[in-house]
């Protein structure tokens, strides 16, 4: 999360190499429903790849099942153009048929989430873009779903407690991870309606007491203690490499931080590197509407080879350019959070659009999930209405993992 923590777990998931799921071309573009094998322009300079990611796209006010979700496809067209049209086309039989349309990002990308099967069976998707401002027309070369139509581990949180992939985490007060008026406890987590919600609620053993929160090692106040909502499946599940993705609405007010991040669950011993030791990877975190940045940011936790502590990543920018519209919310509604973890880098998306890439602190180890809300005490202040406006509740719909 927002502070460095002890790298924990032994638990060795089973291990396959990664790699992508690229496909590239360098043709004209065919008319929408053309048949197959048209002729192609083997001398235009555009060029298309496609990559088909499994289903990481799910924008909705409601829980829903990870098989409805869409899949997600990205498109990356050369020369990048802003405002190039660009169509995603299905194979129907011996045709292709338009299913989405958007135009090019300033780095040339063209992002779409689509169907992932039909009747399971996976489907074969392609993109197209005609000429535009000097560029020739493209068609990028078919793409299969296949791949993604499994995931290795999925939990929907049906019935009303957690399965036993999960335990409970950071039962004890922790001064070195400022959360000394704070710590985990199952009676902020609760089970129901398909959603697991972690919540941040007084801690009813000390409800006459108070504790003094601190920011930089000076008083912000003295408010109630509080239990968070912590868990995650060390020990039981984890994965290396490949996709890692959550459904969740986030909690409202400041004064605490949701988090959907992984920890290494096996490391080398030493070693700094992170392909030994693994790294903190910190998916997404919001720390609640109306910040002033946004509230959503995305880390990576690791060591250099000297063993000094680095710290990648930022507050996400633009973050509402991921919202669907006006109405739309972190707090409103549910949206997948996802990253795409790779030998050599990460990718991180929202609904399927990526909002940041490193190649910084890259784990070669085995990694487990964690679902979190965290009070941390230089926060605690900033909640307005304070200890009154407790419980606040992060809502997690599914997590998914799909190994590479």
């Amino acid at each position: 999360m927002s502070r460095r923590r002890a790298l924990a777990g032994s638990f060795v998931a089973l291990l396959m190499p990664a790699s992508l799921l690229m496909v590239s071309a360098t043709t004209s573009a065919d008319a929408a429903d053309a048949p197959l094998n048209t002729t192609s322009a083997r001398k235009a300079k555009s060029k298309a790849k496609l990559v088909a990611m499994p289903q990481i796209v799910q924008q909705g006010s409601k829980p829903a099942s990870s098989g409805s979700a869409k899949a997600a496809l990205t498109a990356t067209i050369k020369p990048a153009k802003a405002g190039r049209p660009v169509a995603l086309q299905v194979q129907k039989g011996t045709k292709w048929k338009t299913v989405s349309k958007t135009k090019l990002t300033r780095k040339g990308l063209a992002e779409f989430g689509a169907p992932i099967s039909k009747s399971g069976a996976a489907l074969t998707y392609r993109v197209t873009s005609g000429a535009y401002k000097g560029a020739k027309a493209v068609t990028s070369k078919p793409t299969s779903t296949e791949r993604w139509l499994t995931s290795s581990f999925t939990d929907e949180f049906s019935g009303s407690a957690l399965s036993a992939n999960w335990n409970h985490r950071g039962p004890n007060y922790e001064p070195d991870s400022l959360r000394e008026c704070s710590h985990g406890d199952p009676k902020a987590v609760t089970v129901a309606g398909g959603t697991v919600r972690v919540s941040v609620i007084k801690d009813p053993a000390r409800a006459s007491q108070k504790c003094v929160a601190k920011k930089d090692g000076k008083s912000t106040g003295k408010f109630a203690y509080r239990l968070n909502g912590h868990i995650g499946t060390e020990g039981n599940v984890s994965m290396r490499y490949g996709f890692a993705a959550a459904r969740i609405k986030m909690h409202k007010l400041r004064g605490q931080h949701g988090g959907f991040w992984m920890q290494p669950a096996t490391r080398v011993a030493g070693s700094f590197s992170p392909k030994s030791t693994g790294a903190e990877i910190d998916v997404i975190e919001y720390f609640g509407d109306k910040h002033p940045e946004g509230g959503l940011t995305s880390f990576i936790y690791s060591k250099n080879s000297s063993g000094k502590d680095v710290k990648t990543g930022s507050w996400i920018k633009s973050s509402t350019s991921f919202l669907k519209n006006k109405k739309d919310g972190w707090s409103k509604n549910y949206h997948v959070f996802s990253v795409e973890w790779t030998p050599s880098a990460y990718i991180f998306r929202i609904d399927g659009k990526e909002s940041w890439r490193t190649k910084v602190g890259v784990s070669g180890q085995a990694q487990f999930p964690i679902l979190s809300l965290l009070s941390s005490d230089y926060e605690i202040s900033q909640m307005k209405g304070g200890d009154a406006k407790l419980p606040q509740t992060m809502s997690v719909d599914w997590l998914r993992l799909w190994q590479a």
